[in-house]
Formats: C-alpha cells, sequence, structure tokens
C-alpha cells in the first residue's frame, strides 16, 4: 500500500521547560496527518545530534526555534514531496541526505527528527495499526514475541537538574521483578510515594524536578538518596533487590574536570580508578542493579575496567558515551565498554538510525533502555511505541508531570492491549 507525502509543515512550540521545540505535521495523499515533536536535554552529550536554535537574545533568551521550523518547512518538505510513508528506510534515507554532516549541524536533528517520527506515525494512521506495530513491520521485528518494557523511574534528581544537591545527576527505581504492564509501573510510582515522606521526615523539600522527581536541596552526600529510597521501597510493600532496585544516573561527564572526577558535595576530587572503586562500595551497600554515565564520555581507557568489575552484577550502561549512535555503541563492544545502552532518538537524528542501533546492541547481548530527556520533554508519546517494537528492557521516564505520565499511560494501555 503506497501512502506518500503531500505536506510538512513544522511550528514552534514549547517544552516543559517553558523553551521552545519543534513539532512537525505531515499529511499524507489520502488526507492521513499526524504530528511529532522532538525533545532536548538540559544535560547533553557532546557527542549526541545538533539542536538547532535561533541563538537570537531577543527571542526566549536564544533558544526559539523559527530557524529549525523553517528548515523543515523551506528545505527539508519539499524533498520529501511523493516519499512513501510506508518504508520508512526510504524516508529516513532521504533526510540523512540532505543533511550528512556529523551531528546534523546544518540542519539540526532536532529538524530532522520531527519529520521522520510523524512520518512514521502518519503512516501508522493510514494503515490502521498501531504505531509499535507499524515500526515491527517497518524492520522486520515481526517474528519476535513481544516482550514489555519495565518501568526505570527516576525518584530524586541532583546534579545539572536540581540546586545545592548531589553531584549525581538521577537516582532511579527500577522494576527487577515483572508483575506485568500495570502492576509493574504501580509498584515503581508507589515507592515514589512513599519516598516523599521519608525526605520530609529527614527535612529535605519535596518540590518536584523538571523531570516530575523530587529535588531537595542541601544533600550533602551522594549516598544519602540510596538510603533513602530502599527505605521507600519497603515503605511501598516491596523487597529492595528482589520486586525493585535502584539505578544511578551520575551523568560522570559533568563533574569531569582536568582529568579527575570532582565530587564537589564531598569534597573528593577522584582519578578514574578511583570513581570505579566509589561506585563499588556503593554496590556493596544498596540494591544497585544499574549505574548509567557512570563515567566521562571520553574516558574510554576506564570504561572496559568498569565492565569488567561489575558488570557481571549490574548494567554498566553507556548514554553520553554512546549516544543512540551506531560507530559509538560498536567501538564500546569492540572494546567491551557496556553491557547495556540508553537510547534516545534525539540523539541521532532519524527513527531508523536509532533502531539500527538498538539492533546493533541486541545482537550483541547488550540490553537497551528507551529514555524520556531530561530537559525540555514534550507530551509526545512515541518512544513508548518504540521501546515495545524493539523490544527493550526497560523504559525511563521521571514519576509526575504531564509530559511523563502520559508516557506511563501509554505502557500502560499498550499492556492492556497486548495482556501482558
Amino acid at each position: 500500500m503506497l501512502r506518500t507525502v503531500k505536506q510538512i509543515k513544522a511550528h514552534e512550540i514549547l517544552s516543559t521547560s517553558a523553551q521552545p521545540t519543534i513539532e512537525t505535521v505531515v499529511t499524507l495523499d489520502d488526507g492521513t496527518s499526524a504530528s511529532a515533536s522532538v525533545p532536548y536535554g538540559t544535560s547533553a552529550g557532546r557527542h549526541e545530534a545538533f539542536t538547532l536554535a535561533d541563538e537570537d537574545p531577543k527571542r526566549y533568551r536564544g533558544k526559539g526555534m523559527l530557524k529549525a521550523a523553517a528548515n523543515v518547512n523551506e528545505i527539508i518538505a519539499p524533498r520529501m514531496m511523493g516519499a512513501d510513508v510506508t518504508d520508512q528506510r526510504e524516508v529516513d534515507g532521504r533526510l540523512v541526505a540532505l543533511d550528512p554532516t556529523p551531528q546534523r549541524r546544518e540542519l539540526g536533528g532536532n529538524s530532522i527528527l520531527s519529520v521522520s517520527l510523524a512520518c512514521a506515525r502518519a503512516a501508522a494512521l493510514t494503515k490502521g495499526i498501531p504505531l509499535y506495530r507499524h515500526i515491527r513491520e517497518c524492520y522486520g521485528l515481526e517474528d519476535r514475541d513481544y516482550v514489555l518494557p519495565k518501568p526505570m523511574v527516576v525518584v530524586i534528581e541532583g546534579g545539572q537538574h536540581a540546586d545545592d544537591s548531589t553531584d549525581f545527576q538521577e537516582y532511579l527505581v527500577g522494576v527487577t521483578k515483572d508483575r506485568g504492564g500495570r502492576e509493574n509501573v504501580r509498584a515503581a510510582i508507589e515507592t515514589y510515594l512513599h519516598l516523599k515522606p521519608i525526605l520530609k521526615k529527614n527535612h529535605y523539600n519535596t518540590n518536584v524536578g523538571t523531570e516530575g522527581a523530587y529535588a531537595p536541596a542541601g544533600i550533602k552526600s551522594n549516598e544519602a538518596p540510596l538510603a533513602y529510597i530502599e527505605q521507600a521501597i519497603k515503605a511501598a510493600g516491596y523487597k529492595p533487590g528482589d520486586d525493585l532496585g535502584i539505578a544511578l544516573d551520575p551523568a560522570a561527564s559533568e563533574f569531569f574536570e582536568n582529568g579527575a572526577y570532582n565530587l564537589a558535595c564531598e569534597g573528593k576530587k577522584l582519578s578514574s580508578d578511583e570513581m570505579i572503586g566509589y561506585y563499588e562500595d556503593l554496590l556493596g551497600k544498596y540494591c544497585i542493579f544499574s549505574i548509567e554515565d557512570g563515567l566521562g564520555e571520553d574516558d574510554w581507557d576506564a570504561w572496559p575496567v568498569m565492565n569488567r568489575k561489575m558488570g557481571s552484577r549490574i548494567m554498566v550502561m553507556g548514554d553520553d558515551l554512546t549516544v543512540t549512535s551506531v560507530e559509538r555503541l560498536q567501538k564500546a563492544i569492540d572494546i567491551n565498554a557496556i553491557n547495556s545502552i540508553l537510547i534516545k532518538p534525539n540523539q541521532v537524528g532519524t527513527l531508523s538510525e536509532t533502531v539500527e542501533a538498538m539492533e546493533l546492541a541486541r545482537r550483541n547481548d547488550l540490553k537497551t533502555i528507551v529514555s524520556h530527556r531530561g530537559g525540555g520533554e514534550t507530551t509526545d508519546t512515541f518512544i513508548i511505541d518504540l521501546a515495545v517494537a524493539a523490544g527493550a528492557h526497560f523504559v525511563k521516564v521521571g514519576p509526575s508531570r504531564g509530559e511523563r505520565v502520559v508516557k506511563y499511560n501509554r505502557l500502560m494501555w499498550i499492556a492492556d492491549e497486548l495482556d501482558l
């Protein structure tokens, strides 16, 4: 069934950080219309696809998206007319050909991705099937059983996502015992809710940060939140390390300075080996099952050491290290740097490149975790359908705020639809 692009129109919208992002609407020859919006990260890896902003200080403090929208409307749209949206590889091939530069710096990764995702959603609509099923058909994944990804929920924010807080950027609760789609979500969210009175009892505020997690000020130790989270798991009626575990995203590139890891809130400066030892000490005390970006994005020599020492016990996960890039992921695989990878479509620029990275990880027995963005998110739920279609092990999303819960609501809807 051939369905071709008739019109593409992009416009500037607001993200959840009150800064603009881009949304694109694709209309097909049969009148079907679909849209997709693109998030961006407050803490972004240096090697990920470029988010094009206007840099006009008179509009949104330089963060406007008029240039990105204009690139879609004036450059991309004319060259996409007649493209068959049911062939996502053709769609994305055209988009990549329009900007083959590293990191999509000419047109902007945000401009390109908005078109890629909107075309995929329009194709699913015109075919009358769920988006996750369309993605599976596009990439030949239909022979696999559906496996619903488990929630990995940010519950405490620090680092670049909070003021006067920990060096580590995110503390998460992850479901380790599969109870089924809705029950998995319930277990993680109940733990988040039970964390609030524990933080209050310890005289911390429970204001919600940009990811919908608590962002308590004044925590003087990177370790303290771990104890509070284990208490919350127990208070919610679950067993730490069995039903649920703790995941860390230190975002170590943010505190890697002059060849050392600067843990400012603890007054420590550590070498790569010492940083690994620091994590090993935490593993001995708490039910940690995953560490994402535990080392800097270019600290390649140290990553294999960390994976060798911890990879049999936990997920050693690349994010800023790998930025959903096949090239960087392949390097990580070649040197045995990680055993799992975070996936963010806006790090690379098209749906096809995203699925290619996930499939490379799968072929090499790496776990995949599809993630929201910590900064400018939107209410778009595309990443959930992607995670289900490609068999991701987890989805990483915050626990509150509309742009986050809409993704969990989509996950639960799919769980009901697939009876998982």
